[in-house]
Parts: structure tokens; sequence; C-alpha cells
């Protein structure tokens, strides 16, 4: 571990402590909903969070291998964000209210492709 100075130790404290509020906030929004899509928003959320954690880990201790698994998390929470709305789209053009608990009448109209 490298020694950082009194700001820097003080700032990464406060980062934890705010990260740390973040993330149980987003476990909370993925598990109680109340719908699907407020727990994929919750959980791109928590994704952005870790990152953060991963990053201000790396600073604390001084390795910059991490910076290289946040970048790798950050790809991958991309890709399942990209997978989790593709999932969404097709069960609102599918009529699946039951699903992600939204009210056919709440849903926004969905153009058909030609084929």
């Amino acid at each position: 571990m490298t020694e950082l100075g009194p700001i820097l130790e003080a700032s990464l404290t406060s980062a934890f402590v705010i990260l740390s509020i973040a993330l149980l906030l987003c476990v909370y929004r993925v598990i109680k909903g109340p719908t699907l899509p407020d727990r994929v928003v919750a959980l791109d959320m928590l994704v952005a969070v870790a990152i953060g954690l991963i990053a201000a880990i790396g600073i604390h201790t001084g390795f910059t291998l991490y910076v290289d698994i946040a970048i790798a998390l950050a790809l991958v929470g991309f890709l399942a964000t990209v997978a989790f709305a593709r999932f969404i789209l097709v069960n609102a053009e599918r009529g699946n209210s039951q699903s992600d608990g939204i009210d056919s009448s709440e849903r926004p109209a969905v153009e058909e492709s030609a084929s």
C-alpha cells in the first residue's frame, strides 16, 4: 500500500462511504422493483457504482490492475444492459404485461417492422 496524503485519504474514505450507500440503495431497488425496467436501470447503476468502488480501491492500494478490471466490468455491464433492454422490447412487442408489471394502458406504442 502506498503512502497517501491526508486529503487523499479523507477523500477516499468519503468516496467509500458514499459509494457503499449508493450500492445498498441500488440493491434495494433491484429487489423491490416495482417493474422490470426499474430493476434493469438499478442493475446498470449497480455496475456503475461497482466501477467507482473498484477505481477507489485501485487508488487506495496503488495497483493499476484495478483499472483493467473496471474497464472489463464496464464492457460487460454495457452488454448486459443492451441485452436486458432488448428483452424488455421483445416482451413489449408481444404484449406480455405480466412479466414486467406495466399495465398495457401505460405501454408506449411499438411499431411493427415490415417483413
